[in-house]
């Protein structure tokens, strides 16, 4: 049973349950409606490798190092996403070589493999990081190594599957610069790092096609993260997840709002995505004490009214390892995680993302550094059943706090950020976690229906059917808490 001490009381909860309501069956691809579940990244740039410098103060992760903590991991989250697995011509793997070589500088497929099974024997999803927007070469700035994906087919890509406006053609070091041999115009920006692949061409959609679906039932990934989506039109993004049917499926596309919002539309909202207009607000409005900014913020997807697509966030490995805001901000590599303004900043933001509708994400070394407090607020939101559709019933702020009130499958959270908020406990509610910044307090009711009794509760995740189930004392209950017979 998944138990988490609390600052105040102790929950015991299950944690990670998936609620997807009978009734209400998500109808969008890689879209799980009423979305409970909470997401680690479970790596940093260059975590790969034994470092000297401070990101070796959060940890080395590769695939062995993550089997060390799946027993911590399994017991907070129900979902990891973890870096690109592909052998790469750089070590973290966003520039593959190829494909369908699943041993690269996190490690071997071997270890790749017996950690996924590790985590899916932990009831726990895992999401694969998937690189189609571009691909490094073998030898030359326009060969490729071929990918073989067994029963899927075997692929050569080659010149005339890179976009025509790839450097590749314009550069004079290329031995291409020049060449008529070129696919169509990329569909979206430019990655001058590597070769951009042409999407419009029906063999290049047969190689991602491909490659998904083998991720998936061969590689035994359950979902996927998209990097760069910017790079090319969402058609195909949603292309292929209606190819490989994911668990969850999220575009990094690194924009603002209304160009977020295009891109859901493109992908005929068949993907999540990370909703970077919010990190900037969050970060700011805790930093100047703007909690106004946290209010149903007008520039993030639940302003606009897309939570459900969301998956929300206080750093990843890119922002992590290129913002530097040094001591008036708390986002990137440079913030010491061990000054106590520092870590009550992020605490806020993790307090105000967790107890939020959308899919929070927990990033690696905030929660190696802050392990004890994190896994507190998940419980909290695991207690009250917040999910990524959760009604946001009540907000209000002044220049010194925040206060906010969310309806949960099996509860509410009371949620007080801010040096200045009230102490008083809420008529009907209970303090549940206590910081020196935020506050919850969790007060019984919900959504769903439960009988089972409160100190009974099943935390043991199941797939029967494909359907979610939990288990408790041999017995067999819903994701609502009621028996199955």
């Amino acid at each position: 049973m998944k138990r988490t001490i609390l600052t105040v009381v102790s929950i015991i909860l299950f944690a990670g349950a998936s609620v997807v309501r009978a009734d209400e069956q998500p109808t969008n691809i890689g879209v799980p409606g009423e979305c409970e579940d909470v997401m680690l990244q479970a790596f940093y740039w260059d975590s790969y490798k034994t470092q000297s410098g401070t990101n070796s103060k959060y940890g080395r992760t590769k695939w062995l190092d993550l089997l060390a903590d799946t027993a911590a991991i399994n017991a907070n989250f129900d979902l990891v996403w973890l870096p690109p697995s592909a052998s790469s011509t750089g070590g973290v793997g966003y520039y593959h070589a190829c494909l369908s070589n699943q041993s690269g500088d996190w490690g071997t497929k071997a270890k790749l493999t017996e950690l996924i099974a590790a985590l899916h024997q932990g009831n726990t999803r895992v999401l694969a990081d998937i690189v189609i927007n571009h691909r490094g070469n073998k030898s030359s700035w326009v060969d490729f190594y071929s990918d073989n994906f067994g029963s899927y087919g075997t692929f050569q890509l080659t010149q005339s599957h890179i976009c025509s406006g790839d450097e590749a053609f314009t550069d004079s070091k290329s031995p291409a610069k020049g060449s008529s041999v070129h696919g169509a115009a990329d569909t979206g920006t430019n990655d001058g790092g590597c070769r951009d692949l042409d999407h419009t061409n029906e063999y290049v959609q047969k190689w991602a096609k491909a490659y998904v679906q083998w991720m998936i039932d061969v590689m035994k990934y359950d979902g996927f993260r998209y990097d760069m989506t910017l790079g090319y039109h969402g058609r195909y993004l949603s292309m292929y997840n209606e190819a490989s049917q994911p668990y969850l499926s999220v575009s990094e596309l690194w924009d603002g709002i209304d160009r977020q919002v295009r891109h859901l539309q493109e992908t005929n909202y068949n993907t999540m995505i990370f909703d970077f207009p919010l990190k900037y607000q969050l970060q700011d409005g805790i930093v100047n004490g703007s909690y106004g900014k946290l209010r149903n913020p007008s520039n993030s997807l639940r302003g606009k009214g897309y939570a459900k697509y969301a998956v929300t966030f206080l750093d990843n490995h890119d922002t992590f390892e290129r913002d530097s805001y040094g001591s008036n901000q708390f986002g990137g590599q440079n913030i010491d995680l061990n000054n106590p303004t520092h870590k009550n900043r992020i605490l806020q933001g993790y307090a105000y993302i967790l107890m939020m509708p959308g899919v929070p994400c927990v990033f690696w070394p905030h929660w190696k550094r802050y392990q004890s407090e994190i896994n507190a607020l998940i419980a909290a939101r695991k207690l009250a059943g917040i999910h990524s559709e959760s009604a946001v019933l009540s907000e209000t702020t002044s220049q010194y706090n925040y206060e906010a009130v969310i309806q949960g499958h099996r509860g509410q959270v009371m949620l007080r950020l801010g040096s200045k908020r009230s102490t008083e406990t809420p008529e009907g509610y209970r303090k549940v976690v206590d910081g020196p910044v935020h506050t919850v307090y969790y007060k019984e009711g919900g959504e769903g229906i439960t009988d089972v009794p409160s100190d009974q509760v099943p935390s043991t995740k199941v797939l029967r059917d494909g359907q979610l189930y939990l288990m408790y004392e041999g017995r067999m209950y819903d994701v609502q808490g009621r028996r199955v017979k």
